[in-house]
C-alpha cells in the first residue's frame, strides 16, 4: 500500500510541530510507517535557508527583496525535499510511509506574498509540485502565537507581529478556495482535542 503525504500549516507558534509529532507517534503505535519532516528541509539548500533565517548567512536586508530570494530558495529546496533519492517524500510515500511535514508550498504563499506579482511568482515556482493527501491548518491569532514564541532564545526573520499578521491574512486567502483534502482547526483548543480531531480525519486515509 502506498503511503500518504500529510502537511501541517499555520503561523509560527500555532503548535504544528507538536501536533505533527503526536500524529507520527500515534500512527507508529497503530502499525503504520511514519516519519516527520519539515520545510526548510535538512538538505543542503534547506540548511542554507535556516542559516539565512537566523542571520548567519546574509542576503538582502530589504524585506521585499529578501522575501523574493527566499521564494526561489524554498522552491529549490522543495524540489529536493520531494524528489531526492535518499529520503525524498515521493520515495518514502511510494514505499508505504506516512510522511508528515510541517510546512509546504502553502507557506511560500503565506510568507513570501505581499502583492499579486508575488503570488504569481510563488504560484509559478511551485506549479509542478504535488498536492498533499491532506493539509491540516491550525488557525491561531497573532497575539496567541507571539505569546507562545516569546520564550524562544532566538527569533528568525519572520517571527514578529507585523509579519505574522500579514502571513495570517495570506493563509486565509490561500485556503479560501483550496479544493483538495483540508482540515481547519482552532489552535487554541487543547492539545489532546486537536490530536484526536486530526487522527480521526487521518484514519480516513488508512
Amino acid at each position: 500500500m502506498a503511503g500518504k503525504f500529510i502537511v501541517f500549516e499555520g503561523i509560527d507558534g500555532s503548535g504544528t510541530s507538536t501536533q505533527a509529532t503526536l500524529l507520527r507517534d500515534r500512527l507508529i503505535t497503530t502499525g503504520q510507517r511514519a516519519v516527520l519532516t519539515s520545510e526548510p528541509s535538512e538538505g543542503p539548500i534547506g540548511t542554507m535557508i535556516r542559516q539565512a533565517m537566523k542571520g548567519r548567512v546574509l542576503f538582502s536586508q530589504e524585506a521585499a527583496r529578501f522575501d523574493r530570494q527566499m521564494a526561489y530558495l524554498f522552491a529549490a529546496d522543495r524540489f529536493d525535499h520531494l524528489h531526492n533519492p535518499v529520503d525524498g517524500v515521493e520515495k518514502l510515500v511510494s514505499e508505504g510511509t506516512f510522511v508528515i511535514s510541517t510546512r509546504y508550498y502553502f507557506s511560500s504563499f503565506a510568507y513570501h506574498g505581499d502583492s499579486a506579482a508575488d503570488f504569481e511568482r510563488v504560484r509559478s515556482l511551485n506549479a509542478e509540485f504535488r498536492h498533499p493527501d491532506l493539509v491540516i491548518y491550525l488557525s491561531n491569532t497573532v497575539e496567541r502565537s507571539m505569546a507562545r514564541i516569546s520564550s524562544r532564545k532566538h527569533f528568525d526573520a519572520y517571527e514578529n507581529a507585523a509579519k505574522l499578521t500579514k502571513v495570517s491574512e495570506n493563509y486565509e486567502r490561500i485556503f479560501a478556495d483550496y479544493q483538495y483534502p483540508f482540515l481547519r482547526l482552532n489552535a487554541s483548543d487543547s492539545m489532546e482535542s486537536l490530536h484526536e480531531a486530526i487522527y480521526l480525519r487521518v484514519k480516513d486515509l488508512l
